[in-house]
């Protein structure tokens, strides 16, 4: 029996694999940790190819033959894309192009004067139809690529899952959504065409 206590006291005074205890409590928060930063890391680098990207086919869309090549530069945008992100259909792609008649214009509402002062366009108030839609729109620019002069913003949005399937676990989105958009005037290779018709709302 003394022999068993003194084996027991030198066992409670053995330090012997006590860092392998330490490193399995704290490798799971260095792990996820690690895993975090090449997350964000891989965002940011994605990003940074999807707004060079972006800028470089909203030039090419800026030509005279950008309108009847969209869908080309798109894909090339997709190619570009792609050997950074997973193959589709894992990773989506959302292209949008709105235009404008200035650069003024991008994204601003339809002008139209409110007299009973409710910030709406209702009780038959006249508007500006600039996207000639017959309705007010909050926002006056026209889907597709324009035509001469036209200020065009292109957008594109991604949708590609996270390298880690490990966001789950503290309440992440499974997948990462980056977006890029620029705003560039198509060249002057023809007249601008005129916009905008007054109506009124109803």
């Amino acid at each position: 029996m003394p022999k068993l206590m003194q084996k027991l006291r030198g066992l409670q005074k053995n330090e012997l694999g006590a860092a392998l205890v330490e490193f399995a409590l704290v490798s799971p928060v260095l792990l996820l940790l690690i895993m975090g930063m090449m997350d964000v890391g891989h965002r940011i680098y994605a990003t940074a190819i999807l707004q060079g990207s972006v800028q470089k086919a909203a030039r090419d869309a800026s030509l005279d033959d950008g309108a009847a090549n969209a869908s080309a530069i798109d894909d090339h945008v997709k190619e570009l894309m792609l050997p950074v992100l997973q193959d589709e259909p894992i990773s989506s792609f959302d292209f949008d192009r709105r235009n404008y008649s200035s650069f003024s214009e991008v994204e601003q509402p339809e002008d139209f004067i409110d007299s009973n002062n409710d910030g709406v366009c209702n009780n038959g108030e006249p508007y500006d139809d600039s996207n000639g839609n017959d309705s007010w729109d909050e926002d006056r620019g026209i889907t597709g690529q324009g035509e001469a002069k036209d200020a065009v913003l292109y957008t594109v949005r991604v949708t590609y899952p996270r390298l880690f399937p490990m966001a789950s676990m503290i309440g992440l989105p499974e997948d990462e959504v980056i977006e890029a958009s620029t705003v560039l005037r198509n060249q002057p290779f023809g007249a601008q065409s005129e916009r905008g018709e007054a109506k009124t709302c109803t």
